[in-house]
Protein backbone atom coordinates (compact mmCIF):
# COMPACT_ATOMS: atom_id res chain seq x y z
CA UNK A 1 0.00 0.00 0.00
CA UNK A 2 1.21 3.48 -0.88
CA UNK A 3 0.80 6.47 1.45
CA UNK A 4 0.61 9.91 -0.17
CA UNK A 5 0.91 12.97 2.08
CA UNK A 6 -0.56 16.03 0.37
CA UNK A 7 0.62 19.06 2.35
CA UNK A 8 -0.83 22.53 2.05
CA UNK A 9 2.12 24.74 3.14
CA UNK A 10 -0.21 27.70 3.72
CA UNK A 11 -2.37 25.84 6.25
CA UNK A 12 0.12 25.74 9.11
CA UNK A 13 3.28 27.39 10.33
CA UNK A 14 6.49 26.53 8.49
CA UNK A 15 7.87 24.91 11.62
CA UNK A 16 4.86 22.62 11.92
CA UNK A 17 5.14 21.46 8.29
CA UNK A 18 8.85 20.71 8.76
CA UNK A 19 8.09 18.66 11.87
CA UNK A 20 5.33 16.87 10.00
CA UNK A 21 7.73 15.91 7.22
CA UNK A 22 10.18 14.53 9.78
CA UNK A 23 7.39 12.44 11.35
CA UNK A 24 6.38 11.08 7.95
CA UNK A 25 9.92 10.06 7.08
CA UNK A 26 10.27 8.31 10.46
CA UNK A 27 7.28 6.05 9.74
CA UNK A 28 9.26 3.82 7.42
CA UNK A 29 6.31 3.42 5.05
CA UNK A 30 6.15 3.30 1.27
CA UNK A 31 5.17 6.94 0.96
CA UNK A 32 5.36 10.13 -1.06
CA UNK A 33 5.26 13.72 0.18
CA UNK A 34 3.81 16.35 -2.16
CA UNK A 35 3.37 20.05 -1.39
CA UNK A 36 0.55 21.93 -3.08
CA UNK A 37 1.37 25.19 -4.84
CA UNK A 38 -2.06 26.52 -5.79
CA UNK A 39 -5.78 25.88 -5.45
CA UNK A 40 -6.82 22.65 -7.14
CA UNK A 41 -3.47 20.90 -6.70
CA UNK A 42 -4.68 18.65 -3.88
CA UNK A 43 -7.67 17.52 -5.93
CA UNK A 44 -5.51 16.76 -8.97
CA UNK A 45 -2.88 14.90 -6.92
CA UNK A 46 -5.54 12.80 -5.19
CA UNK A 47 -7.31 12.00 -8.46
CA UNK A 48 -4.11 10.94 -10.20
CA UNK A 49 -3.11 8.73 -7.26
CA UNK A 50 -6.56 7.12 -7.12
CA UNK A 51 -6.77 6.58 -10.88
CA UNK A 52 -3.45 4.72 -10.79
CA UNK A 53 -5.34 1.67 -9.49
CA UNK A 54 -2.85 0.92 -6.69
CA UNK A 55 -4.19 0.70 -3.14
CA UNK A 56 -3.41 4.11 -1.70
CA UNK A 57 -4.02 6.14 1.44
CA UNK A 58 -4.21 9.90 0.93
CA UNK A 59 -3.43 12.28 3.79
CA UNK A 60 -4.92 15.77 3.41
CA UNK A 61 -2.47 17.77 5.52
CA UNK A 62 -4.23 21.08 6.04
CA UNK A 63 -7.66 22.42 6.90
CA UNK A 64 -11.17 21.75 5.67
CA UNK A 65 -10.41 23.13 2.21
CA UNK A 66 -7.50 20.73 1.67
CA UNK A 67 -9.60 17.79 2.83
CA UNK A 68 -12.41 18.85 0.50
CA UNK A 69 -10.08 18.89 -2.50
CA UNK A 70 -8.68 15.44 -1.66
CA UNK A 71 -12.20 14.05 -1.16
CA UNK A 72 -13.27 15.37 -4.56
CA UNK A 73 -10.23 13.79 -6.19
CA UNK A 74 -10.64 10.38 -4.55
CA UNK A 75 -14.46 10.03 -4.50
CA UNK A 76 -15.78 6.86 -6.06
CA UNK A 77 -12.42 5.04 -6.11
CA UNK A 78 -12.57 1.91 -3.94
CA UNK A 79 -8.78 1.53 -3.97
CA UNK A 80 -8.28 4.93 -2.32
CA UNK A 81 -8.91 6.13 1.22
CA UNK A 82 -8.51 9.63 2.63
CA UNK A 83 -7.91 11.23 6.00
CA UNK A 84 -7.11 14.64 7.47
CA UNK A 85 -3.90 15.58 9.30
CA UNK A 86 -5.15 18.72 11.07
CA UNK A 87 -2.54 21.40 10.50
CA UNK A 88 -5.30 23.83 9.48
CA UNK A 89 -7.41 26.06 11.70
CA UNK A 90 -10.85 24.52 11.20
CA UNK A 91 -10.81 20.76 10.60
CA UNK A 92 -14.52 20.63 11.41
CA UNK A 93 -15.22 17.18 9.96
CA UNK A 94 -12.83 15.54 12.45
CA UNK A 95 -14.94 16.79 15.37
CA UNK A 96 -17.33 13.85 14.83
CA UNK A 97 -14.61 11.71 16.45
CA UNK A 98 -14.95 13.53 19.77
CA UNK A 99 -12.70 15.41 22.15
CA UNK A 100 -9.00 15.08 21.59
CA UNK A 101 -9.44 14.21 17.94
CA UNK A 102 -6.76 16.64 16.72
CA UNK A 103 -4.04 15.01 18.81
CA UNK A 104 -5.09 11.51 17.75
CA UNK A 105 -5.06 12.40 14.04
CA UNK A 106 -1.54 13.79 14.50
CA UNK A 107 -0.39 10.32 15.61
CA UNK A 108 0.67 9.26 12.14
CA UNK A 109 1.67 5.73 13.12
CA UNK A 110 -1.78 5.02 14.58
CA UNK A 111 -3.51 6.87 11.75
CA UNK A 112 -1.68 5.02 8.96
CA UNK A 113 -2.66 1.64 10.42
CA UNK A 114 -6.23 2.58 11.36
CA UNK A 115 -9.56 1.26 10.05
CA UNK A 116 -11.61 2.94 7.35
CA UNK A 117 -15.29 3.48 6.63
CA UNK A 118 -17.18 4.41 3.47
CA UNK A 119 -18.59 7.90 4.10
CA UNK A 120 -21.53 9.54 2.35
CA UNK A 121 -20.94 12.60 0.20
CA UNK A 122 -23.11 15.63 -0.53
CA UNK A 123 -23.34 16.81 -4.13
CA UNK A 124 -23.95 20.56 -4.49
CA UNK A 125 -24.16 21.55 -8.15
CA UNK A 126 -21.54 18.94 -8.97
CA UNK A 127 -19.12 19.82 -6.16
CA UNK A 128 -18.79 17.16 -3.46
CA UNK A 129 -18.58 17.64 0.30
CA UNK A 130 -18.06 15.18 3.14
CA UNK A 131 -19.30 17.43 5.94
CA UNK A 132 -21.86 20.25 5.59
CA UNK A 133 -23.28 22.45 2.83
CA UNK A 134 -24.90 25.71 3.87
CA UNK A 135 -26.38 28.77 2.23
CA UNK A 136 -27.65 31.97 3.76
CA UNK A 137 -26.30 34.07 6.59
CA UNK A 138 -23.87 31.44 7.88
CA UNK A 139 -22.37 30.97 4.41
CA UNK A 140 -21.94 34.72 3.95
CA UNK A 141 -20.24 34.94 7.36
CA UNK A 142 -17.85 32.13 6.40
CA UNK A 143 -16.97 33.74 3.07
CA UNK A 144 -16.60 37.25 4.49
CA UNK A 145 -14.37 36.16 7.37
CA UNK A 146 -11.39 36.10 5.01
CA UNK A 147 -11.62 39.89 4.83
CA UNK A 148 -10.70 40.09 8.52
CA UNK A 149 -8.05 37.35 8.83
CA UNK A 150 -5.21 39.80 8.23
CA UNK A 151 -6.36 42.32 10.83
CA UNK A 152 -3.80 42.76 13.66
CA UNK A 153 -4.43 40.42 16.64
CA UNK A 154 -7.40 38.77 14.91
CA UNK A 155 -7.43 34.96 15.16
CA UNK A 156 -9.48 32.55 13.05
CA UNK A 157 -12.34 32.56 15.57
CA UNK A 158 -12.04 36.33 15.89
CA UNK A 159 -12.45 36.74 12.14
CA UNK A 160 -15.62 34.65 12.29
CA UNK A 161 -16.95 36.82 15.13
CA UNK A 162 -16.26 40.09 13.30
CA UNK A 163 -17.82 38.76 10.12
CA UNK A 164 -20.90 37.57 12.04
CA UNK A 165 -21.44 40.96 13.66
CA UNK A 166 -20.97 42.78 10.36
CA UNK A 167 -23.40 40.51 8.49
CA UNK A 168 -26.08 40.46 11.18
CA UNK A 169 -26.05 44.14 12.11
CA UNK A 170 -25.31 45.86 8.82
CA UNK A 171 -26.43 43.55 6.01
CA UNK A 172 -29.49 41.66 4.84
CA UNK A 173 -30.16 38.89 7.37
CA UNK A 174 -32.46 36.82 5.13
CA UNK A 175 -33.19 36.50 1.43
CA UNK A 176 -36.13 35.32 -0.68
CA UNK A 177 -35.98 31.64 -1.59
CA UNK A 178 -38.01 28.75 -2.90
CA UNK A 179 -37.16 25.53 -1.08
CA UNK A 180 -38.20 22.05 -2.22
CA UNK A 181 -37.44 18.83 -0.41
CA UNK A 182 -39.32 15.66 0.44
CA UNK A 183 -42.78 16.54 1.81
CA UNK A 184 -41.85 20.23 2.17
CA UNK A 185 -42.24 23.29 -0.04
CA UNK A 186 -41.49 26.80 1.14
CA UNK A 187 -41.59 30.17 -0.55
CA UNK A 188 -40.53 33.16 1.48
CA UNK A 189 -37.42 34.48 3.16
CA UNK A 190 -34.91 32.24 4.89
CA UNK A 191 -31.97 33.04 7.15
CA UNK A 192 -30.05 29.75 6.98
CA UNK A 193 -30.35 26.52 5.01
CA UNK A 194 -27.98 23.81 6.20
CA UNK A 195 -27.54 20.28 4.78
CA UNK A 196 -25.53 17.89 6.94
CA UNK A 197 -23.72 14.61 6.48
CA UNK A 198 -21.15 15.46 9.16
CA UNK A 199 -22.06 17.31 12.34
CA UNK A 200 -19.84 20.38 12.77
CA UNK A 201 -19.06 23.51 10.83
CA UNK A 202 -18.20 27.16 11.37
CA UNK A 203 -15.52 26.39 13.93
CA UNK A 204 -17.74 24.36 16.28
CA UNK A 205 -21.44 24.79 15.45
CA UNK A 206 -23.30 21.47 15.66
CA UNK A 207 -26.73 22.03 14.03
CA UNK A 208 -27.64 18.31 14.02
CA UNK A 209 -25.97 16.21 16.66
CA UNK A 210 -27.32 12.69 16.11
CA UNK A 211 -26.76 12.10 12.41
CA UNK A 212 -24.35 9.55 11.00
CA UNK A 213 -22.00 10.29 8.10
CA UNK A 214 -22.48 6.85 6.54
CA UNK A 215 -26.22 6.14 6.84
CA UNK A 216 -27.29 7.16 3.33
CA UNK A 217 -29.33 10.12 4.59
CA UNK A 218 -28.85 13.88 4.75
CA UNK A 219 -30.27 16.11 7.48
CA UNK A 220 -31.55 19.50 6.36
CA UNK A 221 -32.47 22.52 8.46
CA UNK A 222 -34.32 25.54 7.06
CA UNK A 223 -34.29 28.55 9.38
CA UNK A 224 -37.03 30.96 8.34
CA UNK A 225 -36.62 34.73 8.43
CA UNK A 226 -36.02 36.04 11.95
CA UNK A 227 -35.34 39.53 13.22
CA UNK A 228 -31.94 40.42 14.62
CA UNK A 229 -32.94 40.08 18.27
CA UNK A 230 -34.43 36.63 17.66
CA UNK A 231 -31.32 35.61 15.73
CA UNK A 232 -29.03 36.45 18.65
CA UNK A 233 -31.34 34.52 21.00
CA UNK A 234 -31.56 31.55 18.63
CA UNK A 235 -28.00 31.17 17.37
CA UNK A 236 -26.63 29.50 20.52
CA UNK A 237 -29.44 26.94 20.55
CA UNK A 238 -29.02 26.29 16.83
CA UNK A 239 -25.28 25.76 17.31
CA UNK A 240 -25.99 23.09 19.96
CA UNK A 241 -28.40 21.09 17.80
CA UNK A 242 -31.57 22.16 19.65
CA UNK A 243 -33.61 22.85 16.52
CA UNK A 244 -36.55 20.73 17.75
CA UNK A 245 -37.37 23.37 20.39
CA UNK A 246 -38.27 25.85 17.63
CA UNK A 247 -40.58 24.10 15.12
CA UNK A 248 -42.20 27.40 14.18
CA UNK A 249 -38.83 28.79 13.07
CA UNK A 250 -36.76 25.77 11.98
CA UNK A 251 -37.92 23.07 9.58
CA UNK A 252 -36.09 19.73 9.86
CA UNK A 253 -35.98 17.07 7.17
CA UNK A 254 -34.10 13.78 6.89
CA UNK A 255 -33.76 12.40 3.39
CA UNK A 256 -32.00 12.88 0.09
CA UNK A 257 -31.48 16.62 -0.10
CA UNK A 258 -33.00 19.93 -1.17
CA UNK A 259 -33.32 22.37 -4.07
CA UNK A 260 -32.98 26.07 -3.28
CA UNK A 261 -33.74 28.86 -5.76
CA UNK A 262 -33.59 32.62 -5.36
CA UNK A 263 -33.92 35.74 -7.53
CA UNK A 264 -30.82 36.95 -5.68
CA UNK A 265 -27.45 35.22 -6.01
CA UNK A 266 -27.06 32.50 -3.39
CA UNK A 267 -23.77 32.17 -1.53
CA UNK A 268 -23.12 28.57 -0.53
CA UNK A 269 -20.25 26.94 1.32
CA UNK A 270 -19.32 23.29 0.71
CA UNK A 271 -17.01 22.12 3.51
CA UNK A 272 -15.72 25.68 3.76
CA UNK A 273 -15.34 26.15 -0.01
CA UNK A 274 -17.47 28.96 -1.52
CA UNK A 275 -19.88 28.51 -4.40
CA UNK A 276 -22.30 31.05 -5.96
CA UNK A 277 -25.45 30.34 -7.98
CA UNK A 278 -29.11 31.25 -8.32
CA UNK A 279 -30.13 27.62 -7.92
CA UNK A 280 -28.55 25.02 -5.65
CA UNK A 281 -29.28 21.32 -6.16
CA UNK A 282 -28.01 19.62 -3.02
CA UNK A 283 -28.29 15.84 -3.05
CA UNK A 284 -26.81 12.68 -1.61
CA UNK A 285 -24.11 11.70 -4.09
CA UNK A 286 -24.06 8.24 -5.62
CA UNK A 287 -20.32 8.26 -4.83
CA UNK A 288 -18.76 7.53 -1.46
CA UNK A 289 -15.26 8.05 -0.14
CA UNK A 290 -13.30 5.79 2.19
CA UNK A 291 -12.14 7.68 5.28
CA UNK A 292 -9.56 6.21 7.68
CA UNK A 293 -8.92 7.10 11.29
CA UNK A 294 -6.96 5.87 14.34
CA UNK A 295 -8.10 2.58 15.87
CA UNK A 296 -10.22 2.98 18.98
CA UNK A 297 -11.92 6.17 17.80
CA UNK A 298 -15.62 6.30 16.94
CA UNK A 299 -17.85 8.66 15.00
CA UNK A 300 -21.01 7.39 16.73
CA UNK A 301 -22.95 10.27 18.35
CA UNK A 302 -22.21 10.62 22.04
CA UNK A 303 -25.41 9.98 23.98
Amino acid sequence: MKHVFIINPNAGKKKSTRLLEEQIQALGLYCEIIYTKQAGDARRIAREAAEGGEEVRLYACGGDGTLNEVVNGAAGHDNAAVTNVPIGTGNDFLKIFGKGCRARFFDLAALSAGPQAAMDLIDCNGHLGIDIVCTGLDARVAVDKDKYNDFPLVTGIGAYAISAVANVLFKQIAQPVTVDMENFHYEGEATIICVCSGRYYGGGFMPVGDNMPDDGLLETLVVRKVDRLTFFQLVGEYGKGRYAKYPELIQFNRGGGVTVRSPQELVAVVDGEPLRAYELNIRLSDKKVNFFYPAGMSYEPKG
